[in-house]
């Protein structure tokens, strides 16, 4: 049964099959329709004996990350790494919001792996994927844990989320800020408080989120604004006032992303379009086909990032002249790894 409604608290309406599965399954007897309308969150013990990931995109920042979940209960409805949950036998839809990998060891699993004499020192991505302070970090306290690790060896890490709760961890990052090892991103979408719990259903409101930038720079902590994704022909129109507003609560660079949909995405973004925007969903559709070269998606290297044509060319202005407008600089901070160390004997209290 596929709703006819949105699911309220959820960006994916349905669960669509899983690509590299052959069978799927469809219940004729004995269900119960209000199991899939109102599915519960399960946590899952994630069992990986690793935590740094490595990739060679030049489209990202740093070439190392770790993940401490899979899976994301923000559930955006736009979310590119929604497919990644395929690859552990589940749907890229209300599956990947609804079931959660948890890595209950990736702290011990990252002083190992910094304690190793392999570890070359170098910025650690946080949220390249799923974002570290999702709902579940509350409880779980993994990303916390990871920057006290972070801090113990002074490893410098970029971190990427849309919660509140990253200001959570403000004394901890305001210690990593002291060695210039750590850079902090919050991305904010939309200002528009009645667009965000369609668009990102369990993720913080845009308020709450420049209220996290001014929180963390008034600690000393680098932090920006990534405006991402723009969406052509939804919220687009905002990113001069998303820019200006994260400014002026404190934000040092900025940064944008125009919407990619790649698998399973596409059809899953469709169908939000039709439940929530459905006299904009064409207009948008052709928008995003537009910069990506006729289709839904562009996996390639440096355009996926960016997009193309004459769309693409005036997200690109537009951002520049908001930038310029709000007295940002073409530039970012660089992060150091000068004050890495591989602390011996007992582990060493965090104070400094």
């Amino acid at each position: 049964m596929t709703p006819a409604q949105p699911i309220k608290g959820r960006g994916a309406s349905n669960n669509p099959t899983n690509r590299f599965e052959t069978v799927a399954y469809e219940r004729e007897i004995d269900w119960n329709p209000e199991d899939d309308i109102s599915p519960r969150t399960q946590i899952l013990k994630d069992d990986s004996q690793t935590i740094i990931a490595y990739n060679q995109s030049p489209d990202v920042g740093f070439n190392a990350g770790i993940n401490v979940y899979r899976g994301c209960e923000h559930g955006c409805a736009y979310c590119f790494a929604r497919p990644t949950h395929e690859y552990l036998g589940f749907s890229a839809g209300l599956d990947f919001e609804t079931k959660i990998m948890v890595k209950h060891d990736a702290p011990e699993l990252l002083r190992k792996e910094f304690s190793s004499p392999k570890w070359k020192p170098q910025v650690l991505g946080m949220s390249g994927v799923t974002d570290c302070y999702q709902p579940l970090e509350r409880k779980f306290q993994l990303t916390r844990r990871c920057l006290e690790v972070l801090l113990e060896f002074r490893n410098p890490v970029c971190i990427i989320t849309k919660n509140f709760l990253v200001t959570r961890d403000v004394d901890l990052l305001a210690q990593l800020a002291k060695f210039n090892a750590v850079v902090a991103n919050i991305s904010i979408t939309t200002l528009d408080p009645t667009l965000t719990p369609k668009l990102e259903p369990r993720a913080s409101l845009p308020q709450a989120r420049l209220n996290a930038i001014k929180t963390l720079s008034d600690a000393g902590v680098e932090v920006g604004v990534l405006a991402a994704p723009m969406i052509s022909g939804l919220n687009d129109h905002e990113m001069t006032n998303i820019i200006a507003e994260a400014v002026k609560a404190g934000a040092k660079f900025a940064g944008f992303v125009p919407i990619r949909l790649p698998y399973a995405v596409a059809p899953m973004f469709e169908r939000w379009l039709e439940l929530h925007f459905p006299a904009r969903k064409e207009n948008v559709l052709n928008r995003i086909r537009s910069l990506r070269g006729g289709k839904l998606n562009d996996p390639n290297f440096g355009s996926r990032m960016e997009g193309q044509g004459i769309f693409a060319d005036q997200l690109s202005q537009m951002y520049h002249i908001a930038c310029r407008k709000a007295g940002l600089k073409d530039d970012r901070p660089a992060l150091s790894t000068e004050h890495f160390r591989r602390p011996s004997g007992p582990q060493l209290e965090l104070s400094i």
